[in-house]
């Protein structure tokens, strides 16, 4: 009877390991189990590829192995041609003529030529195209092709971005002209000159993109790319480990906790450099709670950064006092950080009128100070810390909830559409610091970047001067006053600059750590050949 028992039992627990094999089978796909591919886990999916409107992480990550610009930056943060080969700039920075490389190819076979970079600018700043990146070229005055390798940019007043804005990935004429760039067909199946293309997009799925045999700079040496959606960082944790994906951004806990066996580090290469780019906790600026600044001002005093920062980050980052992260030369050190003060957030707020309830809440007209903060799904870091502001700013009377969305989702029908209070997001940002875009009132247009309505007419002004100097010493003192002026206002409460964490799998080589970060020479990527063998 005892042995018939054990029998049973052994069999069920057969029966669920062969199900539990057969599931993870399913979900690495064996295809993808390829030596001289990768695969790395993106923690949403994109939404549209053409680069004019690839205007999450996700989109830009995939387009941006699609599509060129005209120029790049180098490995040193430097600017170097891309499509166009050389150039020359006017000695009044008003004019830049390209000469484009000669022989490139679409992916479908036809020649790249001046008429597409004309038909790229024309589109872009298209009023009618639903595009954040419409002033990125800022005061052209025209375009045109002086032939077909030659293109001659006319400016109406110097644009000192200019070049970096050239950056912006070229769409093909003989396929868009005349149609709507903004259709899911051609945001689903994009044709650029890039060192992949598209081979299959499985929504919410997988993102399948195959090396370009014509590629202008040769063959890419990885021959796919797959990019595996997976919204929870700790399944995609295991994934990495039992070798469902090649690559992660990892979180604070994973590189610090569990990263660091013998057999991770036999399998896996770490690295660990600051992030261009921060996280903010912001408003609604056309909340009337909001729109005072006191409130905002006392808000930030009511956030211990410094919890935040070694709770959540485990250390691995640093407190954001203003708009611009360390790294940037734009940067201004004599910006001092809003300090960790219960007592003047209370002041403040008490200042704009909120009064303390018998129930520890502030009141202001009879209403209680509660709002809700959006943050994305499976993003553990904005949660964590959206769990740390809610405690410290329940000590100040001031009730905050989570409320956690699908990205696509919380991006598109509640940012786009201004349906929310709050949320907690992250910039990362351009390595030029014009950041016109984010904070100029003018970009407060649905899918544009200044969601936040944000308004300053001082910023406003030095945000265009910042475009207009080409003068290193003043451009940078243009700057450092916007950080001034925004670290005072407090339109959003700046938070931290995390470290990034990436891993990647031994198997790859050509990998080296720069100021651009890993990804800058992904096509010079290569796996030996007794490294194949041993994956």
């Amino acid at each position: 009877m005892r042995k018939a028992r054990i029998t049973r039992y052994a069999l069920r627990v057969t029966v669920v390991l062969i199900v539990a094999i057969a599931l993870l089978s399913c979900s690495r796909e064996p295809d993808i189990k390829r030596p001289y591919d990768i695969t790395v886990g993106l923690g949403a999916d994109a939404k549209r590829l053409l680069p004019l409107l690839a205007s999450d992480s996700a989109s830009g990550q995939i387009s941006g192995l699609i599509f060129n610009g005209l120029t790049k930056y180098d490995k040193d943060i430097k600017i170097e041609g891309d499509l166009a080969e050389s150039w020359e700039v006017s000695r009044d920075g008003l004019q830049i003529i390209f000469h484009l490389r000669k022989g490139v190819r679409w992916h479908d076979g036809v020649e790249f030529t001046s008429d597409d970079v004309v038909f790229t600018f024309n589109t872009v700043t298209d009023p009618k195209v639903p595009t954040p990146y419409g002033s990125n070229f800022g005061p052209v005055g025209k375009v045109e092709a002086l032939d077909r390798y030659t293109v001659k940019v006319t400016y109406s007043e110097p644009y000192a971005p200019a070049l970096e804005s050239w950056g912006m990935g070229i769409i093909p004429k003989h396929i868009l002209e005349g149609k709507d760039i903004a259709a899911v067909e051609y945001n689903r199946n994009p044709v650029g000159t890039g060192p992949y293309k598209l081979k299959e997009w499985v929504t919410g799925q997988k993102i399948v993109l195959e090396a370009f045999d014509g590629y202008f700079e040769g063959r890419p040496k990885i021959n796919r790319y797959f990019a595996r959606i997976i919204p929870d960082t700790a399944t995609m944790f295991l994934e990495l480990k039992f070798g469902g994906i090649d690559f992660m951004g990892l979180t604070p806990p994973q590189y610090k906790l569990q990263s660091d066996s013998k057999h991770f580090n036999r399998y896996f290469q770490k690295f660990r450099y600051p992030s261009f780019g921060y996280t903010y906790l912001g408003y609604n600026l056309q909340d009337p709670r909001f729109a005072d600044r006191r409130v905002r001002r006392a808000i930030t005093h009511a956030i211990n950064k410094r919890d935040i920062i070694d709770g959540v980050l485990l250390g691995y980052g640093t407190p954001c006092t203003g708009p611009f992260p360390p790294e940037s030369w734009a940067y201004n050190t004599e910006v001092k950080d809003l300090e960790y003060s219960p007592e003047k957030a209370k002041m403040l707020l008490q200042e704009a009128g909120w009064a303390m309830g018998n129930d520890r809440l502030l009141y202001k007209d009879g209403k209680p100070f509660r709002f809700t903060v959006l943050i994305n799904q499976g993003n553990d870091a904005r949660r964590k810390t959206a769990e740390i502001i809610r405690e410290n700013l329940r000590k100040v009377g001031i009730e905050m909830e989570i409320k956690v969305l699908e990205w696509q989702a919380m991006l598109h029908e509640f940012i786009d559409k201004k349906r929310f209070e709050a949320v907690i997001m992250g910039w990362a940002l351009s390595r030029d610091p014009d950041i016109y875009d984010i904070w100029h009132s003018s970009k407060t247009k649905e899918g544009e970047f200044n969601f936040i309505s944000y308004k300053n007419d001082d910023v406003d002004r030095l945000l265009l001067e910042g475009r207009r100097t080409f003068d290193f010493e003043k451009r940078k003192s243009i700057y450092h006053r916007i950080h001034s002026i925004l670290a005072e206002d407090q339109p959003v409460a700046f938070l931290f600059v995390p470290d990034a964490l990436p891993v990647l799998n031994k198997r790859f080589k050509g990998v080296e750590k720069a100021p651009l970060g890993i990804w800058y020479d992904f096509i010079h990527w290569y796996v030996p050949k007794d490294r194949a063998e041993w994956y």
